[in-house]
Parts: C-alpha cells; sequence; structure tokens
C-alpha cells in the first residue's frame, strides 16, 4: 500500500515534518514515527493508512506503486531497479551517462 521511504519521500517533497503530517491525517506524532521507521511496506490500521494517504494526496502527492506508470504532470522521484549490466558503485542517470559520453568524445 505505502512504504515508510514513500513517506519519507513525500514529506520531503512537501517541505513537511512528521508532526505536520500527523496534523494533516488527524493522526499522533508516534503513530507517524512508527510507521516511518519501519522497515519496508508500512503495516497497520487499515483506517490510520487511508488518512496517511489521504493527507498526502491531498496535499499534491501522487503515490507511484511498483511497475505502474505516472500519468500526472510534476515533479516527482521514483526509486528504480538496479540495473545488473552497470558495475556495482556506477551510477545510471541520463545526466551521469551523457557527462561520459561527453567526456570521452573530447
Amino acid at each position: 500500500m505505502i512504504t515508510s521511504q514513500q513517506m519519507r519521500a513525500a514529506r520531503a517533497l512537501l517541505g513537511i515534518d512528521q508532526r505536520r503530517l500527523a496534523e494533516l491525517a488527524g493522526l499522533s506524532l508516534p503513530t507517524i514515527q512508527r510507521m516511518e521507521a519501519s522497515d519496508g511496506q508500512v503495516r497497520g490500521v487499515v483506517d490510520t493508512l487511508v488518512k496517511v494517504i489521504g493527507a498526502l494526496e491531498s496535499s499534491g502527492i501522487e503515490l507511484i506503486g511498483e511497475n505502474a506508470p505516472s500519468i500526472a504532470i510534476g515533479r516527482g522521484v521514483r526509486l528504480r531497479e538496479t540495473v545488473r549490466q552497470k558495475p556495482s558503485g556506477e551510477v545510471g542517470s541520463i545526466l551521469f551517462d551523457q557527462a561520459k559520453v561527453d567526456a570521452k568524445t573530447e
């Protein structure tokens, strides 16, 4: 449904802290802290998860599920799978890869 990493990333995009997210969702600060401290997918009472997701979405966040396309416009982040063809430690991004190509052609 939502991961702790998505919650933290969403808060960062909105520029809000845990306390503000708790207020927006109508939950307690310790509840948000517990949710974000979990590893991977957040588990909890469905109503609580729905409140957090609703608060984030009404604030402008689009939560993208794994392998789901994004049809909205605007800024955002998405964690992609590690590309196995790249050597360990090598970053794969359009800007980084283009910079390497440009450096080789100079």
